[in-house]
């Protein structure tokens, strides 16, 4: 107090007062005259839609924790609480918590989640801080530490610290408003000219001209009386009158010279550009903004490029609160999901090669499992893994049913390995049989190519008569069995 008794007022060069009147911007403003923070950025329509649709996607994606055991994942059980609650005591949701942790790397590029621990020493929950009130350096051990609003210094053991683009060497992420605020002040100014063009009647600017010299006092009075019949949209196409010789003249550019509307729909595919958003999912429906030949290839690029790396840092940083090795995975696969068509057709080229089962199919199109349906099927045939031999054996009974059709016996009465081998592999016609067709009561040998007799039988086949043996003798290659009742009642009742 006595400094300031004893001191004359210091005098500036320049004052805040004297900055406005000259018009000149703010240090942290643009060279389009406006002021661009995370406050006044987000109030741009194109930019509160970007961010808006990031959050919106990236905070409903299902969640859950898992573990890899021999290449194979399976789900982490008991699940942690703050997986799927992770701010219990603020009444946050799951998604208001992962929507507030995209509208902080969004906009300022960084995002601050603060620990909570219970009595055990567990982690019980976490909080999403303003990104604003947190600066980031480093203490006397070379820690990284958090300093909030001056005071409160934290650990990396007390905050989870995730950027959006960090620079080599450089603790604190990159803001994309902070970094582009040139581009977002010509989106912001445009906004700004649009407002006040139509506020004042949406006439260009000029000047009034008057024939002669006149005081700063008249030209203050014409000036307000001008402004006062035709500002604002009410007085918008109220006619005017000038005496004394004074008349308009225009000094403006017109919109449509000046292509206003090009510039706004020009300044959304910058924000676009800038977010990594398809225009499409801004509204933009301007000839030439899409990349892709259809809005689902679109879809898959925003998926791609936009949401895989964002999920993926969270991934990252969350899974090493979990024990065990175990992880976080947003699941995206409901982002890439095809039309119905397109997936019935994947679903049918799975189920056909034998690595999706028919309860797998229904999982993924949220149904019930029906019995029976855990099982895999291999191509051909479409039966089961353990079933596959059926279709050799199959293809060996359509083949033996053609020998059948063409009058050979398929049943004979020794073992085909102890006199004839298959008729299917070692048949091989004689060079006699080549050159004579064979009659109805004679057939080429397999083996030798000599003559069989055949004899018909009860059921209209005819039977082929081992030359080794008479029909009712055993096999000279197999031992006879011992007599039993059976076999004498079968030989009894047997019609050869």
């Amino acid at each position: 107090m006595l400094k300031r008794l004893f001191t004359p007022p210091e005098s500036r060069a320049i004052t805040f007062q004297k900055l406005f009147e000259m018009g000149e911007p703010l240090p942290s403003g643009t060279r389009a005259g406006v002021n661009i923070n995370q406050d006044t950025a987000f109030k741009i329509s194109v930019v509160y839609a970007a961010t808006r649709l990031i959050a919106d996607v990236c905070s409903t994606l299902p969640l859950d924790a898992f573990y890899r055991s021999n290449g194979q994942r399976f789900p982490f059980r008991p699940k942690p609480a703050w997986v799927s609650d992770p701010e219990p005591d603020a009444g946050f949701t799951r998604i208001d918590h992962y929507q507030a942790m995209h509208v902080s790397l969004a906009t300022d590029g960084n995002s601050f989640s603060r620990k909570t621990f219970d009595s055990a020493g567990n982690l019980s929950s976490l909080s999403i801080m303003d990104p604003r009130r947190v600066r980031i350096d480093r203490d006397s051990r070379h820690r990284i530490v958090f300093i909030v609003d001056g005071q409160t210094t934290l650990t990396e053991d007390d905050v989870v610290h995730i950027t959006d683009l960090r620079r080599p060497g450089q603790l604190r992420g990159v803001s994309r408003i902070h970094e582009l605020r040139e581009t977002l002040g010509l989106t912001k100014a445009l906004e700004e000219f649009s407002a006040a063009f139509f506020g004042s009647g949406s006439t260009t600017s000029g000047v009034i001209e008057v024939p002669g010299e006149v005081t700063e006092q008249q030209a203050e009075a014409l000036q307000d009386g001008w402004e006062k019949g035709h500002r604002g949209l009410r007085k918008a196409h109220r006619p005017g009158v000038l005496s004394a010789g004074a008349k308009w003249v225009k000094t403006g550019v017109d919109n449509d010279q000046a292509q206003m509307l090009g510039s706004r729909e020009f300044m959304v595919e910058e924000v676009c550009r800038i977010y990594r958003i398809p225009p499409h999912l801004l509204q933009s429906t301007k000839p030439g903004s899409m990349s892709y030949a259809s809005v689902e290839e679109l879809s898959k690029a925003f998926v791609t490029y936009t949401v895989l790396p964002l999920v993926s840092k969270i991934e990252d940083a969350y899974s090493k609160l979990l024990p065990g090795g175990a992880f976080l995975k947003f699941n995206v696969d409901g982002l890439l999901r095809a039309s119905l068509t397109d997936r019935y057709a994947a679903y049918s080229v799975g189920t056909q090669a034998g690595f999706l089962a028919v309860n797998d199919v229904r999982r993924l199109e949220d149904l019930p499992a029906v019995e029976g349906g855990d099982a895999n099927r291999v191509p051909l045939a479409n039966v089961d893994l353990h079933a596959a031999g059926l279709t050799e054996q199959q293809m060996k009974v359509a083949q033996a049913a053609q020998l059948i059709n063409a009058g050979f016996d398929r049943r004979p009465p020794w073992p085909r390995s102890a006199c004839h081998p298959s008729p299917i592999r070692d048949w091989r016609p004689s060079s006699s049989s080549r050159s004579r067709p064979l009659s109805a009561s004679s057939r080429s040998s397999p083996r030798s190519g000599s003559v069989l007799r055949t004899s018909p039988t009860p059921s209209g086949r005819r039977s082929v008569n081992c030359p080794a043996r008479s029909s009712m003798s055993p096999c000279p290659n197999r031992p006879s069995p011992a007599p039993s009742a059976s076999n004498v009642t079968t030989r009894a009742t047997s019609p050869r």
